[in-house]
């Protein structure tokens, strides 16, 4: 059973930053990644993601574009959100959901446990 443990949330005043991080345990490795959010009273979002570790190609939702970028460290099975220029819309719960490889194995897909950012006006 694999694991995905994420932090780096919290509260920022707008305009500020925050880092995620999304890792997983030394026997595993992360493949493709997605950054989700959930605001109350709405549905979960995808916020965007990083493709397999071969490629690291990245897309992000429209709204967070030029301000959110998703970066990996394969040395230390982390990968991350960096969230600039934040805005008081961008609070939400944030959410990894990542494939696990260990051994060459694919584990499946994975949630984090979620990390509240709240952005202050």
């Amino acid at each position: 059973q694999a694991h995905v443990v994420e932090s780096g949330g919290g509260l920022v005043q707008a305009g500020g930053s925050l880092r995620l991080s999304c890792e997983t345990s030394d026997t595993e490795s992360i493949n493709a990644m997605n950054w989700y959010r959930q605001a109350p009273g709405k549905q979960r979002e995808l916020v965007g993601g990083i493709s397999s570790s071969e490629s690291d190609e990245t897309n992000y939702v429209d709204s967070v574009k030029g301000r959110f970028t998703i970066s990996r460290d394969n040395a230390k099975n982390i990968v991350y959100l960096q969230m600039n220029s934040l805005k008081p819309e961008d609070t939400a719960v944030y959410y990894c959901n990542a494939e696990i490889y260990s051994g060459g194995n694919n584990l499946g897909d994975y949630w984090g446990q979620g990390t509240q950012v709240t952005v202050s006006s």
